[in-house]
């Protein structure tokens, strides 16, 4: 049997949180991606039912995910010969959040035919369940293809898990509003008592609102910074996370870790500076500061075994493995790190120029680095100046579009990739044969040695990978970062020599940098260089559509924010709907 893998990230493509900058108040505004959510609710499912699960999980992982104790307790558990009441049914899932839909049928609605109920459970994407009943016993249990209504097979029991992992059963809501009101009047009282009118006001009127919603439909925009209340924790006490899900054997491995643990450190005390200014003015109870994310010390209490995985650990990393480091540096293809290469910063541009067109000739691709904005846009319009193709990347360009310019990188539309510090970790591009990086004996974070080691890793996949860095003096980071790779190479050669491995290019297909379980459309270039204008998958005929592609089709014209659309045969995924919480 074959191991469950999953995935649980972020909820949302796009988020805009609440807070306040301190003058105007920003409601909190995010794009909840339909398919990311589906995928979290699996991976919680597979981790409460199997034991072979791998899940991979961004730093989310620490934000609260909901208590797993109420969330058990609210799951639905159907089996063949059970006696059960359809409108019992009904209310349970209705319960579960679910919501009924005869017309479109989709996750996390359900819908009645007769004494027929189907069920799209909320963590699948292309299973429905379907519940037969007769005299108020169940009498089949079947899973089905929604779009073609295909039985795929039958089952002696199923357990239907609820749509979200905030799910609370109605008694706990209803002592958490009394608990909420008790907090209301306490606060009320302090701020009345330091003259701050406004803000009491703001306070009442947004609780009262919040208190009426949960009461009458069970949740409210924001619930989860009443989580406090809702888990029945204490004030202070960490939160419900993906840990909480967690076998006691479960075992945690933390990739690029010399990134991650800081990361994981600095996220409680930003979350934190912003939830005071919002309590502080009355936009939310101090209750609200519970909703939060773990602080590293409860992150390192609730860790299970973990392994730390960095081709530039961190001290921590280091001191954490009490000098057990397994230096894996050896690759099954046999590929070296590469020739490193000092340059005058004297006649860079003009070096790196002439070692462009010695690459492009033989069809293979350049990283540039550069130490700020202006200077790789600058270079960029230089390059293309002179003939190049070239385009640059740093913060201001989206995701999306870093991913479609590191894409076309690599098919081949433009040759040079300048960039600051996003060309490091996690860039696997087999067509990088150098690596050029300018101003590299400018000591400071940009040119440290961890910061150099990555950015000289990215040569490392090409047979002919070589680093060229620029600088008129060799400084101690520049002189770790050289050894270090040369330590590497020589080991590296070593085992190839000893073993009769001859070296052998990486071959990676293209569109993995692009798969996440749906494609994602092109969008258009903003001028980063020269690219491609913005460009769309046409399908053929409605009739040669595989049952995904079709439903694809008819998921992309029920996305109102969705130009596709308007374009008969045109597919764009990505597609989400906005939620304001």
């Amino acid at each position: 049997m074959r191991s469950s893998i999953s995935s649980l990230t972020t909820i949302t493509t796009s988020q805009k949180p609440t807070c306040r900058v301190p003058i105007p108040f920003i409601e909190k505004d995010s794009a909840v991606n339909e398919h990311i959510d589906q995928m979290r609710l699996s991976a919680t499912k597979a981790l409460l039912e199997r034991r072979d699960v791998i899940v991979v999980a961004s730093v989310s992982a620490i934000y609260g995910l909901g208590d797993p104790d109420l969330y058990l307790k609210m799951m639905l558990h159907l089996t063949v010969g059970t006696i059960i009441d359809q409108r019992a049914i009904l209310r349970r899932l209705a319960d579960l959040q679910y919501t009924r839909n005869d017309q479109a049928f989709q996750r996390g609605t359900f819908r009645v035919r007769g004494e027929v109920i189907d069920i799209f459970p909320a963590e699948s994407d292309d299973i429905a369940l379907r519940v037969e009943l007769f005299d108020e016993e169940v009498e089949r249990l079947s899973l089905f293809d929604p779009l073609t209504g295909h039985i795929e097979s039958t089952l002696q029991r199923y357990t239907v898990y609820p749509k979200s992992h905030y799910v609370t059963p109605r008694e706990r809501i209803v002592q958490a509003m009394e608990e909420i009101k008790v907090e209301l009047a306490e606060r009320r009282k302090v701020l009345l008592d330091n003259n701050k009118l406004l803000e009491e006001q703001r306070l009442s009127q947004r609780t009262q609102f919040d208190l009426e919603m949960m009461n009458e439909l069970g949740y409210c925009s924001g619930i989860e910074n009443y989580s406090r209340f809702l888990s029945g924790r204490g004030p202070g006490e960490p939160p419900p996370t993906l840990f909480d899900y967690l076998p006691a054997d479960g075992l945690l491995v933390i990739d690029e870790s010399h990134v991650t643990i800081p990361q994981i450190g600095g996220m409680y005390r930003g979350d934190r500076a912003r939830k005071e200014t919002l309590v502080e003015y009355g936009f939310r109870l101090p209750s609200a500061l519970d909703n939060r994310p773990l602080k590293f010390e409860e992150f390192e209490a609730l860790a299970p075994q973990t392994i730390y995985v960095s081709a530039t650990p961190g001290n921590y990393e280091l001191e954490k493995s009490g000098g057990e480091v397994i230096d894996q540096v050896v690759r099954p293809t046999g590929l070296l790190d590469p020739i490193i290469e000092v340059r005058p910063v004297g006649t860079q541009v003009d070096d790196l120029l002439s070692e462009i067109r010695k690459r492009s000739v033989i069809n293979e691709r350049v990283l540039v680095t550069t130490l700020t904005k202006r200077m790789a846009e600058d270079l960029t319009d230089y390059l293309e100046e002179h003939g190049e193709r070239v385009r640059y990347l740093h913060s201001d360009i989206d995701t999306v579009e870093r991913m479609e310019i590191i894409r076309d990188l690599r098919l081949g539309e433009f040759d040079v990739l300048v960039g600051i510090n996003l060309l490091r970790e996690g860039l696997d591009m087999p067509e990088v044969s150098l690596v050029a990086i300018l101003d590299a004996d400018k000591e400071g974070f940009l040119r440290s040695e961890r910061s150099l080691i990555q950015t000289i890793g990215r040569a490392a996949r090409n047979i002919n990978g070589k680093a060229i860095l620029y600088g008129d003096k060799i400084t101690a980071s520049m002189a770790k970062a050289i050894g270090e790779t040369e330590r590497r190479r020589e080991k590296q050669q070593l085992y190839n020599e000893e073993h009769g491995i001859v070296p052998q290019g990486l071959v990676k297909d293209v569109v993995d940098i692009l798969s996440m379980g749906e494609g994602l459309a092109k969008t258009k270039a903003k001028g980063r260089g020269k690219s491609r204008g913005a460009s769309s998958v046409v399908e053929p005929d409605v009739q040669a559509l595989t049952p995904k592609a079709l439903q694809q089709q008819i998921s992309d014209a029920g996305s109102a924010d969705d130009e596709a659309c308007a374009k008969p045969g045109v597919r764009r995924g990505g597609t989400g709907s906005r939620q304001a919480a």
